[in-house]
């Protein structure tokens, strides 16, 4: 197995143009494990862990870009006023050791529906920033780039250059279910993104259907039930207009309808199914009390 190692972004995508059976590494928190296992045996390994431009990240134009080499730990330490419902799935990755190494770009690399990344970043909108060194940069929208069980849309000559995240314009919140509290693959996963100014809702489903996706007939039935205007607490401690049992139950239910999951070694499918409705409701009560908060200070 050869091992290239460029020091520029150049250099980089020169590597992959002529070796495109190279499999980029960034933490290689997954990458390292599928090769000790041998799950994985690639022609090449393409190291980029030196090329400084991948670690930046930027806010310009309501938007945050995240290099591709950015790690869950700057995200938990520097991003979580800007992005918060993906500060909040870092702090669920792994352990120090691994929230120090793993990236978000390497997350998207790997397309498992099982990472912790991808809900969040469904439900905020994201994008994909994506480069060859022939056909140059393209954005591939985040609820088209999984294509299957660890299949992504890259070509096989491109890189992950970078993620584009709206900053937060109202409450994010994320929650995921694993077989103990810490250092665990998800059994499943549920993020939940409140977009006041436009009045919509963005959700991201994980570990729950062969790659991350969005509920959206449950965000289009949420958007146009909730009373965006709310806020304030109720007199009576009771949840404001828009948020009462039987409008939580149905958003659960059309989040569980979304998943298609499936028996396996970590859970049954039913119990996706069940907690996926369960983690719908519990993200919206918080956000929507967030929310209602944020109005009425």
């Amino acid at each position: 197995m050869d091992f290239l190692r460029p020091t520029t972004w150049r250099e980089a995508l020169a590597a992959k143009a002529e070796r495109p059976g190279a499999l980029p590494l960034q933490g290689g928190t997954d990458v390292m494990v599928e090769i000790n296992f041998d799950v994985r045996r690639p022609e090449a390994l393409l190291d980029l862990t030196g090329v400084a431009e991948l670690r930046e990240w930027s806010v310009a134009g309501g938007v945050c870009r995240l290099g591709a080499g950015v790690t869950y730990a700057t995200v938990i330490d520097e991003l979580g006023g800007a992005l918060p419902g993906l500060a909040q799935a870092a702090r669920t990755v792994g352990s120090p050791q691994i929230r120090n190494r793993g990236t978000v770009g390497g997350n998207l690399g790997a397309a498992s529906p099982a990472g912790d990344s991808h809900p969040p970043l469904l439900a905020a909108g994201a994008a994909v920033e994506v480069e060859s060194r022939e056909r140059g940069i393209r954005t591939i929208p985040a609820d088209a780039f999984y294509l299957g069980v660890k299949r992504s849309a890259l070509e096989p000559d491109e890189l992950i250059r970078a993620v584009r995240v709206p900053v937060a314009a109202g409450p994010q919140y994320f929650s995921k279910v694993g077989t103990r509290n810490a250092m665990v693959i998800a059994v499943c996963s549920f993020a939940l993104a409140l977009h006041p100014q436009e009045r919509r809702v963005g959700t991201g489903i994980g570990s729950a259907a062969p790659t991350p996706l969005r509920a959206p007939e449950a965000e289009d039935f949420l958007s146009g039930e909730l009373d965006w205007d709310a806020g304030g607490p109720s007199p009576s401690g009771r949840p404001a207009k828009g948020l009462d049992a039987g409008l939580l139950r149905r958003f659960g239910e059309l989040c569980a309808a979304a998943a298609a999951p499936i028996d396996d070694v970590r859970g049954t499918a039913a119990y996706r199914r069940h907690a996926v409705a369960v983690m719908a409701r519990r993200t919206l009560t918080w956000a929507w009390d967030d929310h209602r908060g944020r109005r009425a200070a």
